[in-house]
């Protein structure tokens, strides 16, 4: 890096600062300062890691979920934020707005008596195993108003940096290595706290992901590949001789979280009653779909949206709002301004009036959305 010029009367070292200092040095989680002594490479070194880690035993995926949930309201405002890491026996999670029968192989997973649970954060549906490796960022938001998947997820490649795993961050929320994708993320922004989790694919049986899950072909073709299996790999094709799951989830702990957090008994309590009432019932893992006359589908760059309208009379009765898209407010707010409005272009834009509609979609844009929404 060339010296700086002296710092004369009405010099602005503004670019200087935004070339160079921002192409070694990279915001992390609040309270991390990354160096990165070579931009190109996915080693890093963290000054400071406040985050207080948790090593969860359950490997019950509704429980696990209800936990996530539960430790997120807990979190006092001056906490410095958990990480977790957790695994899931076999199960499929879906994301929030999807409609789980149109996800899923219901007759494999009944044969397979795989649980289905769905989460509290959007995204697509996933296959889970002891395979996989879960990891949970959650901490206050500090004012932010907007997911950022790249905050959370540079500490990830770091630590896989440190078995030998190059992995970067492509498309919206996953990580690749050697083309191929080893992990998928999701995030939720809700009452002043961000929940980011996801999964790394470390040994996961493939041959099982494939037949339980349903992939939406656009998804396929959007991708430019054949297959899912050709798309996705596991960690262990990549990391160093010697590596293993131990050696992934140390390397994860020194790198994005400094002393271990303790559970406290009412959230455990918390947790249990959480995973029987919500994540083990079927209204809030399937729920009954609307019978529906009318529909818009349209994938976007950032997920899909899927619009499924019941119209009688010429009067939208009910609608639904599916996808795997990401959201900071609760999708029933837009599905609610739709329901009782006739079903025509006029009255449906003056229904949709001041829509902040990048608080429903992340990172779409606005004007094509409310197109979307009020051109049938």
């Amino acid at each position: 890096m060339p010296p700086l010029p002296s710092a004369g009367h009405g010099l602005d070292l503004t670019p200087y600062f935004t070339k160079y200092f921002l192409k070694y040095f990279l915001l992390g989680p609040h309270g991390y300062v990354i160096f990165m002594p070579d931009p190109a490479s996915a080693a890093a070194f963290f000054l400071e890691r406040p985050m207080r880690f948790l090593s969860l035993s359950s490997t019950d995926p509704a429980f696990n979920l209800a936990l996530e949930e539960c430790l997120l309201q807990w979190l006092p405002a001056d906490h410095p934020g958990l990480f977790l890491l957790w695994q899931n026996a076999p199960s499929i999670i879906v994301g929030r707005h999807q409609v789980t029968l149109d996800e899923i192989d219901s007759d494999f997973v009944r044969r397979r008596g795989l649980p289905v649970v769905r989460r509290m954060t959007g995204g697509g549906a996933v296959y889970h195993d002891l395979g996989n490796l879960n990891f949970s960022f959650m901490e206050n938001a500090h004012g932010c108003k907007t997911v950022d998947f790249a905050l959370y997820l540079r500490p990830v490649c770091a630590a896989l940096a440190e078995l030998g795993v190059q992995a970067s961050l492509t498309g919206r929320n996953d990580l690749e290595a050697g083309g191929r994708k080893i992990s998928g993320s999701a995030q939720s922004l809700r009452q002043g706290r961000i929940l980011h989790h996801g999964t790394l694919l470390v040994s996961l049986d493939f041959g099982e992901l494939v037949q339980a899950l349903h992939v939406d072909p656009d998804k396929i073709r959007s991708k430019g590949i054949a297959s899912v299996r050709s798309r996705v790999a596991n960690i262990s094709e990549f990391w160093a001789p010697g590596s293993s799951m131990e050696s992934l989830r140390a390397a994860l702990l020194r790198h994005c979280a400094d002393g271990e957090g303790e559970l406290e008994p009412e959230v455990l309590r918390a947790a249990e009653e959480l995973a029987e009432r919500k994540y083990r019932s079927w209204d809030w893992n399937y729920g009954a779909s609307p019978a529906f006359s009318l529909q818009r589908r349209e994938r976007f760059p950032w997920g899909l949206v899927d619009w499924r309208l019941d119209v009688r009379d010429g009067i939208v009765r009910d609608c639904r709002i599916c996808g795997d898209f990401f959201a900071a407010a609760d999708i029933a707010g837009l599905e609610e301004r739709l329901r009782g409005v006739p079903c025509r272009n006029d009255a449906l834009a003056g229904a949709l009036n001041g829509v902040a509609w990048q608080e429903y979609f992340s990172h779409c844009d606005p004007q094509r959305m409310e197109q979307f929404f009020t051109t049938l």
